[in-house]
């Protein structure tokens, strides 16, 4: 067994923090939020921290938060089921043009994204959704219906018209080359416009719980629901709801994205081989130290033993698939990519566009001001985070993009 690489961060009148961050700062601002969250009454155990950890709303990103009967909302977050899917296919380097404009061009045609061209509901399919995006929906409807018979707001959401499209910020779609120089397809994105419905809604309504009974809160964003109540169940059940969207959602983006590049690259190809689909912002039921408890993975991976996930860099560094190690310090964790150094406003304020076209250079990707915020040096080393977590997971492979599509 490997041996462990934490530290660990002792929290007066709470629960104590394992840390895998050793060689990666950590703000300030981040460990308070941890020692927070540590305080709360029913967190089982303790706390384990990834090395891409940073300050997020109520809990920080890059944390595994077990807890007894009680379920805090934002320590999922609003991204619910935000997550990863890759796939590997027959191309190789040889087999790829040497423009990948019309690839580039291709996947941003097929997956309606933040900044799609020529879209009037940019982000959306509108009213026209592909016949592959109806099919995955119909799976979705009847849960959905239950979930807005209780909460009829929430029918008013972006869900069947989401459903297949990529979003903005840190979602992407990526075209990689492994280490033997094969084709790997990846992209980054989760439940969209209806899961982040739910999940504001979900947290709004802890926090009037919480005012309701007069609990007393070392920060309102924790606000959370015991189980047996009739919100914990109600969340629970949009919760898993919003996961499944979000999986759906990758699988679709991933039909249409090897799609488009069938249409721009002549040579036949198998996809599919040693594909991945895993979430990195979701909720789960496991047994851990003989006791079973609600898991929040909020920016973090399921890393059991043998099991695969995915860990992305910036749009200008290396990626990785990875098998976990199965360490039960981290609750069979890791972490979901290189994790932010720095705010969006405070990377624009920093990084000149001739910056960030440097970091970029050889990758076939948008180079103008509006993706300064996602310049590789918004993020931390993710070599540095790799190392950090060596007893958590072992590569399988290497991932270097060749085409970037951001959201």
């Amino acid at each position: 067994m490997t041996e462990n690489n934490h530290e660990t961060l002792h929290v007066e009148g709470g629960r104590h923090i394992k840390m895998w961050t050793r060689g990666v700062p950590v703000e300030d601002e981040a460990k308070l939020q941890l020692q927070k969250a540590a305080q709360m009454p029913f967190v089982f155990h303790h706390i384990a921290v990834m090395p891409d950890v940073h300050v997020g709303k109520g809990s920080t990103i890059g944390s595994v938060i077990p807890t007894l009967n009680a379920i805090i909302p934002a320590a999922v977050g609003v991204d619910i089921g935000c997550g990863m899917i890759a796939a590997k296919t027959t191309l190789t380097a040889t087999d790829l043009p040497e423009n990948l404009v019309k690839v580039r061009s291709a996947i941003e045609r097929a997956v309606p994204h933040g900044r799609s061209p020529g879209r009037r509901d940019k982000g959306s399919w509108g009213d026209s959704p592909p016949d592959n995006v109806t099919s995955a929906w119909e799976k979705l409807e009847n849960g959905f219906s239950r979930i807005t018979e209780k909460y009829p707001h929430l029918r008013n959401t972006n869900h069947h018209a989401h459903l297949g499209t990529l979003g903005t910020g840190n979602h992407f779609v990526e075209m990689c080359l492994d280490e033997n120089q094969a084709v790997w397809l990846m992209l980054h994105s989760g439940s969209r416009g209806v899961g982040n419905a739910i999940g504001s809604h979900f947290i709004e309504l802890a926090k009037q719980d919480m005012r309701q009974w007069m609990v007393n809160l070392p920060d309102q964003d924790l606000a959370y629901f015991p189980e047996g109540t009739q919100h914990f169940d109600d969340y629970v059940e949009a919760v898993e709801w919003a996961q499944n969207f979000a999986r759906l959602n990758r699988e679709v983006m991933m039909q249409n994205v090897i799609q488009a590049v069938r249409h721009a690259i002549p040579k036949p190809f198998e996809s599919h081989i040693e594909a991945v689909n895993c979430h990195h912002n979701y909720v789960n039921r496991e047994r851990h130290f003989g006791q079973d408890v609600l898991v929040t993975r909020k920016g973090a991976v399921s890393a059991r033993r043998g099991e695969l996930g995915i860990i992305p860099g910036s749009m200008g560094a290396r990626s990785f698939i990875v098998r976990g190690l199965g360490n039960e310090d981290s609750f069979h964790s890791c972490s979901h990519g290189a994790g932010r150094k720095m705010s969006r406003a405070e990377a624009k304020r920093r990084f000149s566009l001739e910056e960030h076209r440097a970091a970029t250079a050889g990758v076939e990707c948008r180079k103008d001001k509006d993706v300064i915020d996602e310049t590789p040096a918004a993020y931390k080393d993710i070599d540095a985070v790799m190392q950090a977590q060596k007893d958590l997971v072992e590569v399988v492979h290497t991932l270097k993009q060749v085409v970037c599509v951001k959201g």
